[in-house]
């Protein structure tokens, strides 16, 4: 079944497959925008499964491909690793921060929080704002702000606020999706309860003290040590991540991991992912599908090329350190030659510890930063850095994406609904204005004047109040109309996407920065490795604009 929507707004519907649709380009340029049936009778599902293209990618100049591994190639289960994240950051609250114990009897819901939002540190607020900065939704704490609030707090100023740090903070990742929830808890109760929480302690110094004690989980190896005991119980299989990265080293293209876990973790990680391997039988066979391997990276820093950060090999036996020089061993004190040798063909990869992207592109004989593809789920570590200051090719891996494309397509008519509900909407708004425009400015004649005095009148009288009636019923049902459909995307923040009939502040990031984005780092098995991927082959989630608010 097609849909399109032409310039008069009006819906067609087809019995064969949907059809370009008019949408608003970066430079409000109406443009087609396609949106095609799934290929070959493929099942719909597969929707969510498409890897979308913001920026033309020809595969073939790509020489290296690279890959984050959290929440990249490790995907998390947030049912159980955001819990286990939110519950030992309480923990550190708690017994570290002087935080009353009854927080431990708190839960935690690992659906509220999406990722795009901004926490205003300093008056408790939660925002998701477009890709304008224009603050749409906004919660304090779990209260909705109302309208006269937002524009009172956020909308009431001579200059335009930028909404970063210090005093704003990005939930860019779906690691800081427990932070902001708890934070939201933390809010409501010192606004329900103002003497229970440690003294002189504001808003602004709650959200650091959440910050700090998830700091504190990390370091300690809370987390990490949970889910090395049983990586099954908080990280997804994906059977096709070794097909995958075979694929794409038959084509003869280098591949490498990024990381910012160190060795240990990394190793418990891609033994789960590639052997389905436990911590009590794990190996190196992994390595085979990697050219290089960088643990601790310390990303977005990494991307820098004038970092001074030295590089270490790792001794994936013993996790041991060894200096470098630019990747080359180095003979330790006391030794004339160095400890281990350079990788020779058919051997394993070489395991790296810290260093710059510059030490990379030497190890992998990189000479144009153009030809290497990285994938990550980052935003700002891992796409805009790479993109920004390094010119690589990026690829943004949102796991979100599936189940809202599969959505998009689910609500293609109540879209088609909404739509003609705004153009009757409008349509009557324009009728008004062209009644009271020609009564205002047209020159009338004496007797026409009087004629037209008495129309208005008539019209003021008898139809003034039907029109203003039907205007209000047409914007109440529309309202509620997109209500329901922006409840059925999330039942607080809406879709991923979009904000209102703008792009979210999210898809702003996407869009700028992201040359390709999918929902999965797998998908990348289904297309050719040769593939020259377009835009606008395909229906873009950033500008299919199905759900104004």
């Amino acid at each position: 079944m097609s849909y399109k929507m032409d310039k008069g707004q009006k819906a067609v519907l087809g019995d064969q497959r949907l059809s370009s649709e008019l949408m608003e380009s970066r430079d409000g340029v109406q443009e087609p925008c396609i949106w095609s049936s799934p290929e070959g009778g493929k099942d719909e599902a597969e929707l969510g499964k498409r890897i979308f293209c913001n920026r033309s990618l020809n595969m073939r100049n790509i020489i290296a491909v690279g890959f984050d591994m959290d929440y990249t190639l490790a995907q998390y289960k947030p049912e159980t690793f955001e819990k286990l994240a939110y519950e030992g950051t309480i923990e550190k609250l708690v017994s570290n921060l002087g935080y009353p114990e009854e927080l431990l009897g708190w839960t935690f819901n690992w659906k509220y929080m999406v990722r795009g939002l901004v926490v205003d540190k300093k008056r408790g607020n939660i925002l998701k704002m477009d890709r304008h900065k224009y603050v749409k939704v906004a919660y304090h704490g779990f209260r909705e702000l109302t309208k006269e609030e937002k524009v009172g707090t956020y909308g009431n100023t001579l200059i335009r606020d930028a909404f970063d740090e210090p005093d704003y903070a990005l939930i860019d990742t779906l690691f800081s999706l427990a932070e902001a929830y708890l934070f939201s808890q933390l809010v409501d109760f010192m606004d329900k309860n103002p003497g229970r929480v440690p003294a002189r302690v504001d808003y602004a110094r709650m959200y650091k003290d959440v910050r700090s004690a998830v700091d504190m989980c990390h370091r300690d190896g809370t987390l990490k040590q949970m889910v090395a005991k049983d990586p099954i119980k908080y990280i997804n299989e994906d059977k096709s991540i070794v097909p995958l990265l075979k694929m794409l080293r038959d084509s003869r293209r280098a591949t490498f991991l990024v990381t910012n876990s160190l060795w240990d973790y990394t190793n418990i990680v891609m033994n789960f992912l590639c052997e389905s391997r436990t911590l009590d039988a794990c190996n190196f066979d992994w390595l085979q599908y990697f050219d290089v391997v960088i643990t601790g990276s310390g990303k977005p820093g990494f991307f820098h090329e004038e970092s001074n950060a030295n590089l270490f090999e790792v001794e994936p036996e013993s996790g041991k350190l060894i200096n470098t020089d630019n990747g080359t061993p180095m003979a330790q004190v006391g030794n004339s030659s160095p400890s281990i040798t350079l990788k020779k063909q058919n051997e394993r990869c070489r395991v790296f510890q810290g260093g710059t992207v510059r030490h990379l592109h030497k190890l992998l004989s990189i000479e144009s930063s153009s030809h290497v593809l990285y994938v990550g789920d980052h935003i700002y570590g891992d796409i805009l850095r790479s993109k920004k200051v390094l010119g690589w090719r990026t690829m943004l891996v949102v796991p979100e994406l599936e189940a809202e494309v599969k959505l998009l397509w689910e609500l293609r008519d109540s879209r088609k609904a909404l739509q003609l509900m705004r153009s009757d909407r409008d349509h009557i708004e324009d009728q008004i204005h062209r009644l009271r425009w020609s009564l205002d400015f047209e020159d009338l004649k004496a007797d026409q004047k009087q004629e037209k005095s008495a129309l208005v009148e008539d019209l003021e009288l008898f139809n003034g109040f039907f029109e203003q009636l039907q205007r209000d019923q047409v914007r109440i049902k529309h309202q509620q109309a997109q209500r329901e459909c922006h409840q059925k995307f999330h039942k607080v923040w809406g879709q991923l996407m979009k904000t209102g009939y703008q792009n979210s502040r999210f898809a702003h990031q996407v869009e700028r920065f992201a040359c390709l984005y999918t929902s999965q780092v797998s998908n990348l098995s289904l297309y050719s490795p040769n593939k020259y991927y377009r835009p606008g082959e395909d229906f873009m989630p950033h500008e299919f604009n199905i759900l104004p608010m």
